[in-house]
């Protein structure tokens, strides 16, 4: 069934503007046009989500918050057979469009919206801070909540899932760290197994109540970024009415950087009563600035802890071990969510080494590339262990570019590929080529919107060379958004 609503109205927010604009109706064509020639060995789906409101959110609308929609190509033997977006079915997103509610959402129901991939045979629409995933089918059409078989806890207090895990190489386990500010200071470290099933959590306590949109993994420890961009009880509260503002907010400051009570009804009000809510995490200056290294087989109270300079994280591009130290590569971003409050857009983004010597205590931050750029990517069959190549995309403004960088992290060197003016890229992943013998082997995989088309394309790179392999061109256009995976068929190894 096809679904098509009303566009909003103009607004002066940007994440409402040009391609962040949302799309208005669910597509569905069939054997796509492409330029160039599709590696004869790609067979799968490449997935990619993003928010997209189904209303209009107004001008105060942040870009995070807007219900979760899929774009989705098929890709076999050389063809694209098909291209496929659909809103992914919360409560209120399948109420919104007239449809029946599918399976049983919980209290902290969201339409995913922030990472989609494969795992134990399940299509998955990941969002953080406490909601669960969403099942899809292989056509993208939404089956309901994900709960892992029962055993993800997901009541008011507990953590949810994830938007971030990473698939250990060698087990092809999924590994994650969850947040809630329902939870105060706890977040918990888990791990997903091949049978869907999560078969081991562990608490871990942090400074307060943070914002932890990512972690990284190497072979025999868990990196945790404890950052100060922080749950915001003003901003949580402010719609809440006046005469009850002060008891609900002593009630919060009793839950908030402490083990809460697991109560629905602090949810609903931290929520607020608005028609606009805002995303309630803000930059904290009082708030230390740490990232701490736990062992993966350890209990939570292992965890050792490193002091930075104050900075935001929200991905990183891989880690590993090297010897006593743990090595982090990120994107450092100055601050986040300090004078612009709708979206990311407090400076340029860096690539930044981290390296944490675990026999002094010592913690040393070093520059890789000074570029504006997002997205990083690297071979997920190397996540945890020592990585050459990593993948970015280029910013411009806050903003996505037409650039899409390369770095050499053994010469210190980066290439970067125009795609043309008027293109705007979106995350590439790194899909290797069975056959290849290189870190680089392989095809760079993403979105990219064709500003003067008004529609966008599905865009293979040579990994290598950031040359064009092939170009798939869409019926529609796919807005800015987040995380893509390619989900081969025949396989639950998705990069991740």
């Amino acid at each position: 069934m096809t679904h098509t609503i009303d566009p909003i109205t103009s607004s002066t927010n940007r994440y409402l503007r040009d391609n962040f604009a949302p799309v208005r109706e669910e597509l569905t064509a069939t054997d796509l046009a492409v330029t160039g020639r599709l590696p004869a060995h790609l067979d799968g789906r490449y997935l990619r989500i993003g928010p997209n409101p189904l209303d209009d959110p107004g001008d105060q609308h942040h870009w995070f918050l807007g219900e979760g929609m899929v774009h989705g190509v098929r890709l076999r033997d050389g063809q694209a057979q098909w291209y496929r977006n659909r809103w992914v079915r919360s409560a209120d997103v399948a109420d919104a469009l007239g449809e029946p509610v599918r399976g049983t959402p919980g209290e902290l129901d969201f339409a995913a919206n922030t990472n989609v991939l494969q795992h134990a045979g399940r299509t998955l629409a990941l969002v953080e801070a406490g909601a669960p995933p969403y099942e899809l089918t292989h056509e993208l059409d939404t089956v309901g909540p994900c709960d892992f078989g029962g055993t993800l806890p997901s009541l008011p207090g507990r953590p949810g899932y994830a938007a971030h895990p990473h698939r250990d190489p060698d087990s092809g386990e999924l590994h994650a760290l969850s947040y809630s500010w329902m939870r105060g200071n706890k977040v918990a470290y888990s791990v997903l197994g091949n049978d869907g099933r999560i078969r081991r959590s562990v608490d871990i306590e942090v400074h307060g109540s943070p914002m932890m949109h990512d972690f990284a993994l190497t072979e025999r420890h868990v990196v945790i970024l404890d950052l100060p961009v922080t749950f915001d009880i003003a901003m949580a509260t402010a719609d809440v009415p006046r005469l009850i503002r002060p008891l609900v907010r002593g009630v919060l400051n009793r839950v908030i950087g402490r083990n809460p009570l697991p109560e629905p009804v602090i949810a609903r009000i931290a929520r607020g009563g608005s028609d606009e809510p805002s995303l309630p995490y803000l930059w904290n200056r009082d708030y230390p600035a740490r990232i701490g290294i736990l062992p993966r087989d350890a209990d939570g109270d292992a965890v050792r802890w490193f002091e930075i300079d104050p900075c935001y994280v929200f991905h990183t591009l891989n880690a590993y071990d090297d010897g006593d130290s743990v090595v982090v590569d990120v994107v450092r971003h100055p601050r986040m969510f300090d004078t612009v409050l709708n979206g990311p857009d407090e400076g340029p983004a860096v690539l930044t080494r981290f390296t944490f010597d675990l026999r002094t205590g010592r913690a040393h931050e070093s520059g890789l590339d000074q570029r504006s750029q997002e997205f990083p990517r690297h071979d997920e069959r190397l996540t945890g262990r020592r990585h050459r190549y990593g993948w970015a995309v280029g910013f411009e403004d806050g903003v996505p570019g037409d650039t899409v960088l390369r770095h050499d992290l053994a010469t210190g060197t980066t290439d970067a590929r125009r795609l043309g003016s008027g293109m705007e890229a979106s995350e590439f992943c790194f899909v290797p080529d069975p056959d290849g013998t290189a870190e680089d082997d392989g095809v760079l995989m993403g979105y990219v919107h064709d500003r003067a088309e008004g529609r966008s394309q599905l865009r293979l790179l040579d990994a290598a060379t950031l040359e064009d392999v092939a170009t798939v061109h869409l019926p529609g256009r796919v807005p800015a958004g987040f995380h893509g995976n390619w989900a081969p068929e025949g396989t639950d190894l998705a990069d991740v």
